[in-house]
């Protein structure tokens, strides 16, 4: 690697038994992670954004028993009095089943904050493994503050988020996940007070854990893994945590040694490259989903198909086409035709996504269900939908200045008519948007803890976030406990 002064270690002798000095990305990572510097205003500002929103996907998906199903101990009985709270929940759990818990709320609707490059992922994941390791560490008397949650999450969020800068891993068939596991074993190390050495040795084992399959978030084996595979990979992450800090050995040429190494075995001998030095870029510019528990590529889509609904909803059954145009990651991964299996399926279906909010007007994680899927008008409306590549909305998609998500809708009648060519760039939860955002992710927070927790309950809770400062002083254990039900 040759970008920003970072170089990779040699490649191993194989014919040596000496062991090489760690990787340069391995190092990297591990200054990264125990430095202690602090951030910008801006940074811990949309942290505690993050936050607000990232608990606000998991307290939602508590209403699904898909998800709750999975949560709780391991097995009946297995739980830890004085351990790591699982919010919206009476769960105390080992911060690595904690980990588990937490992470497959957040991640189960789709609905979490979101980064799109070469690698495209969810920073926020890494809470599961954040926040379990604080409220395990704050109940065995670590005098944490969210403060310390707060820039815990900036780090996770910049090592999973510069990592897929330029480092492709859907383009060898691996899953974002890894580096939800790579950025997760990094910052619990960390937190756990591990020393550089100690880091390092969890985050090679976080790579020599290799790649997880996309199989299943893609046709014809979508399925519902999609949603805990990120609660696995930081549980994953906070236990080669753990027993780094016991004195488990790490592998300094995890991803440079020749044949058995991550780049020859599975990245096709490619380089992994560091494009730019780690800071607090990826949370300054981090994507919120607001508006919908939609795939992100989708989002601007679903928002043309929203303004296009009420002059088009009347004149259904007179579509003769619809026309959707797409940057190149949305057509190589959402764009999809034939018979959805479920509601994992479906909301990694452009197409889908898209006919319902021309339907309906709408598009919440309830219309992925069954009973929505049933109505023959949204397959109907399907087959007729041409998904094409905009070269435009490609080159702004990659743009670092820009990093756009952009998408237009236009619906042609059989009379010979059409509706106008409706044109989004940017999502509500883009940082270009950000003014307009925050009021509507503090109302899609708000309401969540609505939803979820008695009055008394959720009127502290909302009150807890009113004031981020206050907030990143307030002491770990008693946050956890405020969000923990009886």
């Amino acid at each position: 690697m040759s970008v920003a002064g970072i170089h990779p270690a040699p490649a191993d002798d194989v014919k040596s038994a000496v062991r090489p000095a760690p990787d340069a990305i391995l190092s990297a990572i591990a200054d990264y992670a125990v430095e202690r510097s602090a951030p910008g205003a801006l940074a811990e500002e949309t942290a505690c954004y993050s936050l607000m929103d990232t608990l606000a996907c998991g307290l939602q998906a508590l209403e699904y028993p898909a998800c709750t199903r999975l949560l709780g101990p391991v097995v009946p009985g297995a739980g830890l009095k004085g351990g790591a709270r699982v919010p919206g929940t009476s769960y105390e759990l080992d911060p690595v089943n904690a980990a588990f818990n937490i992470g497959a709320m957040i991640r189960w609707l789709d609905f979490n904050d979101t980064w799109l490059a070469a690698e495209w992922g969810h920073p926020s994941d890494n809470l599961g493994a954040i926040l379990a390791v604080a409220d395990y560490l704050a109940r065995g008397g670590k005098p944490l503050i969210v403060r310390d949650v707060l820039r815990a999450m900036i780090k996770a969020h910049e090592i999973q988020g510069v990592l897929a800068l330029q480092n492709s891993f859907n383009r060898v068939g691996l899953d974002h996940v890894l580096l939800v596991r790579v950025a997760s074993a990094a910052v619990a190390a960390a937190m756990f007070g591990g020393t550089r050495d100690q880091v390092l040795n969890a985050v090679s084992n976080a790579w020599v854990d290799g790649g997880t399959l996309r199989a299943y978030r893609h046709a014809p084996n979508t399925g519902s893994r999609k949603s805990w595979a990120a609660g696995d990979a930081t549980s994953r992450g906070v236990r080669l945590a753990l027993i780094a800090l016991k004195g488990e050995m790490g592998y300094p040429s995890a991803l440079s040694a020749k044949t058995w190494g991550f780049q020859d075995a599975l990245f096709r001998g490619r380089e992994l490259v560091l494009p730019r030095a780690f800071s607090s870029y990826v949370m300054e510019n981090v994507l919120f989903k607001i508006s919908f528990p939609a795939e992100f590529h989708a989002q601007t889509a679903v928002e043309a198909a929203m303004t296009l609904h009420p002059r088009i909803k009347d004149r259904l059954a007179g579509i003769e086409r619809v026309v959707i145009e797409t940057q190149e990651p949305g057509v190589r991964i959402i764009d999809k035709t034939g018979p959805l299996a479920n509601p994992a399926d479906r909301d990694h279906c452009i197409q889908y996504m898209t006919a319902i909010a021309l339907i309906y007007g709408r598009l919440t994680a309830a219309d992925y269900e069954d009973d929505v899927a049933a109505d023959p008008r949204i397959d109907a409306l399907r087959a007729k939908m041409m998904v094409t590549e905009n070269p435009e909305f490609t080159e702004e998609y990659y743009a670092p200045d820009k990093r756009h998500i952009g998408n237009a809708v236009q619906v042609f009648f059989d009379d010979g008519s059409a509706s106008e060519r409706i044109r989004v760039d940017v999502p509500i939860g883009h940082r270009e948007r950000r003014a307009e955002g925050m009021p509507l992710l503090v109302r899609k927070f708000q309401g969540s803890v609505d939803a979820h927790y008695g009055a008394a309950q959720a009127a502290a809770i909302k009150a807890m976030f009113a004031d981020q400062r206050r907030l990143a002083a307030m002491p770990v254990a008693d946050f956890a406990a405020a969000l923990a039900t009886i």
